[in-house]
Parts: structure tokens; sequence; C-alpha cells
């Protein structure tokens, strides 16, 4: 997936502490930085059009709280945005909290856990 990236290094910063890892390459002058995030590779591009990244976290409100101590612009608070009754779109039994930030190039990032619930 690609996402669009005004500055390199300022990004850099964001998605290092974000993801907790440090980036799988970086291109330049070609103005490419690469994250490995689980099976996928994110691209921050000096030169893509600005999307919405999903990405799955453990303690939602512990990480958004974390990312507001860093200065980050929290857009929604975590909520409970439906329960999973199959496998179809995530595990069964367990409800979808999400929270939204913006990153340091103004994207818009959603952060996803899921919380088993009470049977």
């Amino acid at each position: 997936m690609a996402q669009h990236a005004g500055d390199l290094d300022r990004a850099q910063t964001f998605y290092t502490e974000l993801l907790g890892t440090q980036p799988a390459g970086r291109v330049d002058p070609a103005g490419l930085l690469f994250y490995a995030v689980g099976d996928t590779r994110l691209m921050l591009d000096l030169a893509a059009p600005s999307s919405v990244l999903y990405l799955e976290v453990t303690d939602l409100p512990g990480r958004v709280e974390q990312l507001r101590a860093h200065g980050v612009v929290v857009e929604n608070e975590p909520h409970v945005i439906f329960e999973h009754q199959d496998d179809s779109l995530g595990p069964a039994g367990s409800a979808e909290w999400q929270a939204f930030v913006r990153d340091s190039e103004g994207n818009l990032v959603g952060l996803v856990e899921h919380v088993t619930t009470a049977t």
C-alpha cells in the first residue's frame, strides 16, 4: 500500500514510533520509504496520493494515549464499530474497536483492535 508523505524524515519519525519498528528501506532521491507491516509493505511516497490506512494494534486505548502524549492529533477516540458474529470480517465473538489519528503528513490513520466479547 502507498501513502503520501510530504517530508520523508518527518514521516519516518512518525511511522517508526507508530509501528514500533525501523524502516525496511529508503530510496533517495526517488522519495520512497518502506516499512514491513505483517505481510504487507507500506510505501511512503512523495508522489503518492493520500489514503486512509487501517492498522491493527493491541491495547487501542493505551496506544491512543501514547500517541496523544507525543502530540499526535486524535480525530476519533476509541469506540466499538460493531461485533463480529462470524469470521467474515474479523474473529467471531469479538468487538471491533477503532480510533482515528492524523499522521505527521496530515493523512488519516485508522487504528483497529479486535477485543473478545463475553459469551
